[in-house]
């Protein structure tokens, strides 16, 4: 529980990343997303990791807790990791049975496993770790306004998305204390064939059912009670013009698409047999 008691939280700091506008983060996560998915070279991975440490670099952030934000995924990394390693590519250094491990799959592995964690750490930073699930709600909306033309529910989409996101780390801190409380009542998650296991999580499901049930209707009385209506004659209690930050910043990642785009291509390509 405590690999993913990231989920949700954001950290509080007087920092560039902080004080950016929600919209524009928004923007920023996704092109480097499609960056960390595209870099394919070892130099533009190596420019994208710089990248990468300048950004948690910015967010005064400490690093051990932006590390921290890859744990949930972490076996999604190793199985990556593992199955470029004995995909059989190339020449191969270590062969036993039927798996052959070479030079070439095992960069290749490190290099796929290296864009997830890429992906996941400024993803995390430009969302969760720096950005309340207030602000990212608006600024969702902000840039699905357009599709109110389209009668799309924007409003009531980032509201839901909001209330998720806020209730995500009190959902995880409570499934924690259920299971202690029932650990303690002699229940085991991590032993026995896996029907036993899926037996001793239903402890644990129907009581986080029942009380996340329980928080909704209160929610929603709470909300009916202060008479809200949806978007209609909703204003901001504040909000976050465009400065020279958030045009220095889109500016950047302009260039990095260009890069990525158009000169990796023309790099030479590693040749691992010759290694």
């Amino acid at each position: 529980m405590a690999s993913i008691s990231l989920l949700g939280k954001t950290f509080v700091a007087d920092s560039l990343l902080h004080k950016l506008n929600s919209s524009v983060k928004l923007v920023a996560a996704i092109i480097l997303m499609v960056l960390s998915l595209m870099s394919q070279h070892p130099l533009i991975l190596l420019l994208m990791s710089l990248v990468t440490l300048a950004l948690i670099k910015l967010s005064k952030l400490p690093f051990s807790l932006v590390m921290r934000s890859i744990k949930p995924v972490i076996f999604i990394i190793i199985f990556a990791f593992v199955v470029h390693v004995l995909s059989g590519q190339g020449e191969a250094i270590v062969s036993f049975w039927i798996i052959n491990i070479s030079l070439e799959g095992i960069v290749t592995g490190a290099l796929t496993a290296l864009r997830i964690t890429l992906l996941v750490i400024n993803t995390s930073l430009f969302l969760t770790l720096t950005t309340p699930p207030t602000e990212l709600a608006h600024g969702v909306e902000s840039l699905l306004s357009p599709l109110r033309h389209l009668h799309f529910p924007v409003h009531e989409f980032a509201m839901m998305m909001s209330i998720a996101l806020r209730f995500v780390p009190t959902l995880l801190e409570e499934a924690g204390k259920l299971m202690k409380a029932q650990s303690s009542r002699g229940a085991s998650y991590d032993t026995g064939n896996i029907f036993k296991k899926l037996r001793g999580m239903v402890s644990i499901l129907v009581p986080l059912f029942v009380s996340s049930f329980r928080r909704a209707e209160d929610l929603a009385t709470a909300m009916e009670a202060r008479c809200y209506q949806g978007e209609v004659g909703r204003t901001r209690r504040k909000s976050k013009p465009l400065t020279w930050r958030e045009y220095s910043l889109l500016g950047f990642l302009a260039v990095l698409l260009v890069v990525v785009i158009v000169i990796q291509p023309r790099l030479p390509q590693v040749n691992w047999f010759s290694l």
